[in-house]
């Protein structure tokens, strides 16, 4: 006899003669491709748990069930590959070839994980705040040209990339307490290494360094440098730095970055490297960023009342500790009431009356909209404050930015 034995398997089965033999040898044929075998079927009328030889380099192990209606064989392994020695050759069934479906999911998984790690939700409002005061340098409709675009493209861009460097460095010098309040988060899950992001964060900043450089803009440049630094101050835990710690260092962090340097260094960038116009401040100008700092405040004051188990066992002294949820939380409806209600009297003097009745009435329904949500809202409910945190950045916040345009002094 020719044959090897590489492994055995066991045939629980119960073949009768007649019928039975016939699908016994087909299924000899399938499986084994040797005339030997198929000669051993043959001469076989009965096989009763009966070891067989499974010609296998590698000493894979199959299971065959043979049943009345027929013989149902089950491949334990993926990967094997069958010798035949009868006559020389090898039989080598299909090689598996890398699951392209899930190639395809990992990667998509990978772009989640990115996606998330950049923080769209505070990246859209930044960049309609960056393009809401681009518009404001615009002067007549010629304005509205290429050129325009252009530095409109150059500061959405910067403005993307700085939200990529602060939300990123502060998910990296955060890990352990996101772990309580945020395990949701990619870097918390696992679902980005420690290394991507870090490399995520660096590229960010040199990128965004660099285009502004490239611009020859300097608003454009000195507020990425800015951004960056105090992206550094804020989530670093060195001495000076981690401003997070405090509650006022954290309202000034946010109150600068989105309600000072970006809309003004936006502003600047169209106003004198775009439009090569002297630089002024107009009343449009004073009132976006009065009602942005507000909004600003707010939302410093607010995303701390979800984290406040976390910020309690880390030592991070924030508002919401020393006055409690409820109090903080009438703080930040009292304070958005003043930001609508300072855009309510500032429109009204505007000189042309669709400026008047558009910021006028615009600030007027996100007001009764504010009351409206917010008293649906439980201070001691973590996901019921999550909810209002993300209510203002993705509804209040975006409908803000686009009614400051419409403010013509």
């Amino acid at each position: 006899m020719n044959v090897m034995i590489a492994s055995s398997f066991t045939i629980a089965s119960s073949i009768t003669t007649g019928g039975n033999r016939q699908r016994s040898k087909q299924c000899a044929k399938t499986y084994y491709s040797s005339s030997y075998v198929q000669t051993l079927w043959h001469k076989t009328g009965k096989i009763q748990k009966k070891h067989c030889a499974m010609m296998s380099s590698n000493s894979l192990q199959h299971r065959c069930k043979v049943i009345e209606d027929g013989f149902k064989c089950q491949q334990w392994k993926r990967k094997c590959t069958i010798n035949a020695i009868s006559d020389g050759q090898s039989i080598e069934p299909e090689s598996q070839a890398p699951d392209k479906k899930s190639m395809k999911d990992s990667v998509k998984d990978g772009l989640v994980a990115l996606y998330q790690f950049t923080r769209p939700y505070s990246a859209i409002p930044i960049v309609l705040e960056a393009t809401s005061m681009s518009l404001l340098a615009v002067e007549k409709s010629s304005d509205l040209s290429l050129l325009f675009f252009k530095g409109w493209l150059q500061t959405v861009v910067a403005s993307v990339l700085m939200i990529i460097v602060n939300c990123g460095l502060n998910e990296l010098c955060d890990l352990e307490i996101d772990k309580i309040n945020k395990p949701h988060l990619p870097l918390t899950s696992g679902a980005l290494s420690i290394e991507a992001g870090i490399a995520i964060v660096a590229a960010s900043a040199f990128l965004g360094l660099w285009l502004s450089w490239m611009s020859g803009s300097w608003p454009l440049f000195c507020n990425v440098l800015y951004n960056n630094v105090l992206a550094v101050v804020y989530s670093v835990d060195l001495p000076l730095l981690r401003w997070k710690k405090s509650s006022f260092l954290t309202a000034i962090y946010i109150l600068t970055n989105i309600g000072v340097v970006i809309p003004i260094g936006s502003f600047l960038h169209i106003q004198t490297h775009v439009f090569k116009r002297a630089a002024t401040f107009p009343r449009s100008m004073l009132l976006s960023t009065t009602v942005l700092s507000i909004f600003c405040i707010v939302i410093s004051m607010i995303k701390d009342i979800p984290d406040m188990e976390g910020d309690e066992k880390y030592g991070i002294k924030s508002l919401t500790l020393r006055l409690g949820q409820k109090q903080v939380f009438s703080i930040c409806i009292s304070l958005l009431n003043m930001a609508y209600g300072v855009g309510i009297l500032v429109g009204a003097t505007s000189p042309y009356l669709w400026s008047k009745i558009s910021v006028v009435l615009g600030h007027a329904t996100l007001a009764l909209v504010l009351q409206y949500r917010a008293k649906s809202v439980d201070p001691k409910n973590k996901d019921s404050v999550q909810s209002f945190y993300m209510f203002i950045w993705k509804q209040l916040f975006t409908a803000e930015c686009l009614l400051l345009p419409l403010f013509r002094s």
